[in-house]
C-alpha cells in the first residue's frame, strides 16, 4: 500500500450540490464525481491519510451563484472522505471563495490546474488539499 503525496490539486466540473439538497441521489452522484476527479492523482493501492488536512476550494460558477457558498463545503469533504483522508474531522483549515464571471481575480503564481479552472468552461471548482494546515498557507490570491 502506498501513501498519498500532498499537495493534491484538481478540478471538479459541474455545479456543486448543496448540503441542503433533499435529493439523496444528487448527493451520491456529486460525491462520486468528486472522487472520480481526484482518483487519477492517487496511487492505485493507497491508505487514506490520517494527517491533519487543509483544503482550498475556489468555485467558478457560470453566472451569479445560487445559494450560499458555505453550503457546498460539506459535499466536497464527503466526496474526499475515505478516499483522500479518513474522516473530515481531520480538516483543520478551509479556504473557500466564489469567483462569479463579473469578478476579476488576481492570482499570484497560479498552478497549471488553477489556470485550467480560471480559463476553462464553467461551472468548475478548483480544489487544493495539503497535509500541512499550519505551514502551507498557499491560497494563490494576489
Amino acid at each position: 500500500m502506498s501513501e498519498i503525496s500532498f499537495p493534491l490539486e484538481f478540478n471538479v466540473k459541474g455545479t456543486p450540490v448543496s448540503l441542503q439538497t433533499k435529493n439523496p441521489r444528487a448527493k451520491a452522484e456529486w460525491k462520486q464525481r468528486v472522487k472520480d476527479s481526484v482518483s487519477h492523482l492517487l496511487p492505485e493501492m493507497h491508505f487514506a491519510s490520517e494527517a491533519e488536512i487543509a483544503v482550498v476550494i475556489y468555485h467558478f460558477p457560470e453566472g451569479q451563484m445560487q445559494g450560499d457558498i458555505d453550503n457546498i463545503v460539506k459535499p466536497f469533504l464527503d466526496g474526499l472522505t475515505a478516499c483522500v483522508f479518513v474522516d473530515d474531522q481531520q480538516v483543520e483549515r478551509i479556504v473557500i471563495q466564489k469567483f462569479e464571471p463579473e469578478r476579476v481575480a488576481e492570482f499570484a503564481s497560479p498552478s497549471k490546474v488553477l489556470l485550467e479552472a480560471v480559463s476553462g468552461d464553467r461551472p468548475t471548482t478548483f480544489i487544493r488539499i495539503t497535509d500541512d494546515p499550519v505551514g502551507d498557507r498557499h491560497d494563490y490570491l494576489a
